[in-house]
């Protein structure tokens, strides 16, 4: 019955659907933690991911690449991709974020808060003002009334981590799940300000994706108890109550 099936091209089992999901970088490791526990759950299906900066994802998203879920550091990167038409309906917001000073193991510079990073002797690295990590870092700064003169602009917040990590920079701001995600190779110095400049995340199925109802599963599972555990041992904070 198998040979008959194979010479009569009889049988043949279609494709394993596949969800492509672009999130931003600091997503890494708990939506691809998520991702295993999903596919466990979906026999069959694949979630393959594309991390990076969430302005550069939406601008693959609006020039056409091809993908089914994205998940934004912002809602501000977000707007851009629903007012293209790119969102299937509206965003959700899944959690949200909180930056932290980034620094060497054991804090070698003595650095305890966010006017620290002003003494002269210090490399600090921030992540570019066009992702959602520098525009919450420019928000902390003008809280704490401090301009800086950083070694670099980072394009996402993995890049200005390591470039801590790589002793290329004495510090950076990053969000504390990165911190946390980095472990012994880094230590972390919280700072008031930060309260101001909340990161919100938001999530959506995309307009022309090729698996729009694996993709609307995933967004659930995201957004379900289980997906907000993961998220929250990550370091994550919860939506809030104003999450629609």
């Amino acid at each position: 019955m198998a040979a008959a099936a194979v010479l009569c091209g009889c049988g043949a089992q279609e494709p394993e659907p596949t969800v492509t999901v672009f999130a931003a970088a600091s997503l890494k490791e708990s939506f691809t933690a998520l991702g295993e526990e999903f596919e466990e759950r979906h026999p069959g299906t694949e979630v393959e991911f594309s991390f990076g900066g969430s302005d550069t994802l939406a601008a693959g998203i609006t020039g056409g690449a091809p993908a089914d879920v994205f998940a934004s550091a912002d809602g501000t990167t977000m707007a851009r991709v629903t007012r293209a038409g790119g969102a299937s309906g509206r965003p959700k917001v899944f959690a949200r974020n909180r930056l932290q000073i980034v620094t060497l193991p054991g804090n070698p510079h003595r650095i305890r808060s966010l006017g620290d990073l002003d003494r002269p002797e210090l490399k600090v690295v921030l992540c570019d003002a066009s992702v959602p990590c520098g525009a919450a870092a420019r928000k902390a700064l003008d809280t704490a009334r401090l301009r800086l003169s950083p070694a670099s602009y980072e394009q996402d917040v993995k890049s200005a981590l390591t470039k801590v990590r790589l002793k290329e920079a004495d510090a950076a701001l990053v969000y504390a799940t990165d911190v946390r995600a980095a472990g012994d190779a880094v230590a972390g110095v919280e700072f008031p300000e930060a309260d101001t400049a909340l990161n919100s995340y938001p999530i959506t199925v995309l307009a022309d994706a090729p698996q729009p109802e694996r993709a609307a599963e995933f967004v659930a599972f995201v957004r379900s108890a289980e997906g907000r555990r993961v998220l929250r041992e990550a370091g994550f904070l919860e939506p809030g109550p104003e999450a629609p």
